[in-house]
């Protein structure tokens, strides 16, 4: 359905939490820093397209992925190169990878840990479970995911390899997904304590690897999530996540859930009313508020919008930003945004940048 309106289509100044919300559109050039009336308060020019979203750093800087290099046949999301940008939008770090895709998270040391492919050869990956037989990757083989920890000198100082540590047994592939890829990470949120939470789309799975023992510490997996993204953990250490619900049996709707990861019992959750008002099968995401509000990206939408706690929704934006995207044609998708708190300490370090 295409959006009737664009732009701020409603707000509540009595509910919103006061902040900015920092996005750019799926295969743009530009990187927004947003008012809640829909003005801009700042733009960055960027580089390259973009192919997933930006992040703020510690010290105001913007942390964003572009794509560039070569890319894998039938493999998406994949960006290629991480950049830091100053407010004047000059380049202060560069790094590529043409492996990395999707996700990226500053640790708490000030590295960068994102994600990347790496090819098994078919021999191999025998140990792989389900999927569509004799639908292996042209190139030979399964690309899994790794985690990878890049320093400022652009060393890798730390890599995770799914194939060294996976349970394959547990968790086979979907009967309906091809063998030329395992598992579709899509998410790296990295820790206080420097642990990382990864989501498996292919798998309807969160893991928490422990950075120093390199060990899955815990694990959820629930095909009700139907492809999740954005797994994080809260200050009250429970885990939140975007579940698409794509690929059901029953009605597909998206919901918002707050976990508690010793219950692993749904302690919170948002879903449109009715159920199929909310709605994106890929991409999308969501964070936590200061104020206890959520702010929710229903990216295949380009839909923006924030929540109370009882699920009522005070502020939307409908992105008027569109650009081509191969096979899906004109879209105004947004993968991932944020919105910043008033108060949080990378948007005051960059508004000291700007001199605002």
């Amino acid at each position: 359905m295409r959006p009737l309106q664009f732009g701020v289509t409603l707000v509540d100044h009595n509910l919103i939490q006061d902040g900015y919300v920092l996005y750019g559109s799926t295969g743009g050039k530009e990187c927004f820093l947003m008012g809640e009336r829909g003005d801009i308060i700042h733009q960055w020019r960027l580089p390259g397209k973009s192919n997933c979203y930006s992040q703020l750093q510690d010290n105001g800087n913007l942390l964003v992925t572009l794509i560039e290099g070569p890319k894998i046949k039938g493999l998406v999301a994949g960006a290629g190169r991480i950049v830091e940008l100053d407010p004047n939008s000059n380049i202060v770090w560069d790094y590529s990878d043409h492996m990395q895709h999707h996700d990226f998270c500053q640790a708490p040391n000030g590295n960068i840990v994102y994600l990347a492919w790496e090819l098994t050869p078919t021999k191999e990956a025998k140990r792989i479970k389900g999927g569509i037989p004799d639908s292996d990757h042209p190139d030979g083989g399964i690309y899994e995911d790794v985690l990878r920890e890049v320093n400022l000198d652009g060393e890798v100082v730390w890599e995770w390899r799914l194939k060294d540590h996976f349970p394959y047994d547990k968790y086979p592939l979907r009967p309906t997904s091809k063998r030329h890829e395992y598992a579709h990470a899509n998410t790296c949120h990295v820790q206080k304590d420097g642990n990382i939470l990864v989501s498996f789309r292919q798998l309807d799975l969160i893991i928490l690897v422990n950075r120093q023992t390199n060990q899955i510490d815990w694990e959820m997996s629930d095909r009700s999530w139907g492809g999740q993204h954005d797994c994080q953990k809260l200050e009250n250490g429970n885990i939140i996540v975007f579940a698409n619900g794509s690929e059901q049996y029953t009605p597909e709707h998206s919901r918002i859930l707050e976990i508690n990861p010793e219950s692993k019992e749904v302690v919170w959750q948002y879903t449109g009313q009715p159920k199929i008002t909310f709605f994106s099968p890929r991409i999308s995401g969501l964070c936590r508020l200061a104020n206890g509000n959520t702010f929710i990206i229903e990216g295949n939408h380009g839909r923006l919008f924030e929540v109370t706690q009882s699920g009522e929704i005070c502020w939307e934006y409908i992105s008027p930003f569109f650009h081509d995207i191969p096979v899906h044609g004109t879209v105004n998708w947004v993968f991932r945004a944020r919105k910043y708190s008033k108060g949080d300490a990378k948007l005051n370090n960059l508004m000291a940048n700007l001199g605002t």
